[in-house]
């Protein structure tokens, strides 16, 4: 991605899908609102911000580290040169659901780590209904560029649903681009496992924009959890067994 395309907020008008596999299965696909960032930059539309209320706005205290006690893109920067991966010349982006009229839950987001136009990194932030977050730092050895055919492996140590168990691994898959973001997160549990999408194309960021997405998905964040526990009421009258949640891993990245 170039660094004009970086500079200027866009927005990702989209789709999520799941799929779950196995003995019992469930699908279901979802329309989505997303915007990247630079999180440095107070840049936007009027209806826009960064760190106030808005119609559509970003919080640092929402990313980065514990969920309301997040550290924003300092937070990112530490764990990407902690990992070995030099910040000096770093482009670090954002790339979430942004709260609506204040309410935000963000399932995932992701931190995307350019080295010119090269996507070197990847920091996937997983949070639960239950509260909890963990991320998940996405790279190939030597932080070699990552494209669309290169698959990353990390194993699953959080608990997200609980109708799966903490257990198997993820394969994540980023085909990101100036116009279009394709996000592939496969996790496999033997037989078991779901696969989780994340499409659309990305178009600057603009009043008239976020005016349409509130209108075409009113409630923001609370259609969001709506809609999780719809999903979950299936399952349950599907027979899926049910799993307390387990204690969160001690460690905020792996």
């Amino acid at each position: 991605m170039s660094s004009e395309a970086a500079t200027s907020p866009r927005h990702l008008a989209g789709y999520t899908t799941h799929a779950r596999r196995g003995g019992i299965r469930n699908a279901f696909r979802y329309g989505v609102d997303y915007v990247l960032i630079d999180p440095a930059s107070a840049q936007g539309p009027r209806l826009f911000s960064r760190n106030r209320w808005n119609l559509a706005s970003v919080w640092d205290r929402d990313h980065g580290g514990c969920p309301r006690r997040g550290q924003g893109v300092d937070w990112a920067a530490k764990v990407f040169r902690t990992a070995g991966l030099p910040t000096e010349g770093l482009r670090i982006l954002l790339l979430t659901q942004p709260a609506f009229l204040g309410y935000i839950f963000n399932p995932v987001s992701f931190w995307l780590a350019y080295e010119g136009d090269a996507l070197r990194a990847v920091i996937a932030e997983v949070s639960n209904t239950f509260g909890d977050r963990h991320s998940y730092l996405c790279a190939r050895e030597g932080f070699q560029p990552i494209s669309a055919q290169t698959p990353l492996e990390a194993q699953k140590i959080f608990h997200v649903s609980p109708f799966q168990e903490v257990a198997g691994g993820y394969r994540f898959t980023f085909d990101v681009t100036e116009h279009r973001i394709a996000i592939r997160i496969a996790h496999e549990n033997g037989s078991e496992g779901v696969i989780a999408t994340l499409i659309g194309d990305l178009a600057p960021l603009s009043n008239r924009g976020l005016i349409r997405a509130a209108l075409r998905r009113p409630m923001g964040a609370l259609r969001t959890i709506a809609l999780i526990y719809w999903q979950a009421l299936k399952l349950k009258l599907k027979g899926a067994r049910y799993r307390t949640r387990p204690t969160p891993p001690e460690q905020e990245v792996s």
